[in-house]
């Protein structure tokens, strides 16, 4: 079953790339308390999510904490180490949080898993974002397609908020 509006989020344990290494992180660490917004990417590095979903997210990061947002996350189903060279690598470290779904738990349990394996990525998750108000599901944006990121993009994510 795919997590709907007013659904809390599984409470899972995710990593993040920290200075100090490898950090375990909670959902409900992430998400209690707070007003986030949340997209995923079926994987770091790939073309739509490097040129087109991170960039949209990482320009109107401003705009989005103007609107009463705590924290902006993306997450994928690659490693830690991974998401850290990511968000270096874009320029969003420290911007935008990555957190690294390595064994794609968090996912399957939103049941927003994809079996992109005929493009040679295996079980990733599919392209979404959402807007998160103390654990709960307020909005949700899913893809049709992972090479589109349209509907869960920063500009409609706007104009949810």
């Amino acid at each position: 079953m795919t997590i709907a509006v007013g659904d809390r989020l599984p409470d899972l344990k995710l990593k993040e790339r920290t200075p100090d290494g490898p950090a375990d992180v909670s959902t409900g660490d992430l998400f209690s308390g707070k007003r986030v917004v949340l997209f995923a990417v079926p994987g770091a590095f790939t073309p739509t999510c490097s040129l087109n979903h991170l960039p949209g997210y990482l320009e109107n990061r401003d705009a989005i904490l103007a609107k009463g947002v705590d924290d902006i996350i993306v997450v994928a189903v690659n490693d830690h180490h991974v998401m850290g060279a990511w968000a270096n690598s874009t320029g969003a470290a420290g911007k935008l949080r990555f957190i690294a779904d390595w064994d794609a738990a968090f996912t399957k349990a939103l049941g927003l898993d994809a079996d992109l394996s005929a493009g040679g990525l295996g079980v990733r998750s599919k392209r979404y974002s959402m807007l998160v108000e103390d654990g709960v599901v307020k909005t949700l944006n899913v893809e049709e397609s992972p090479g589109q990121a349209t509907v869960s993009a920063a500009a409609a994510m706007i104009g949810q908020l």
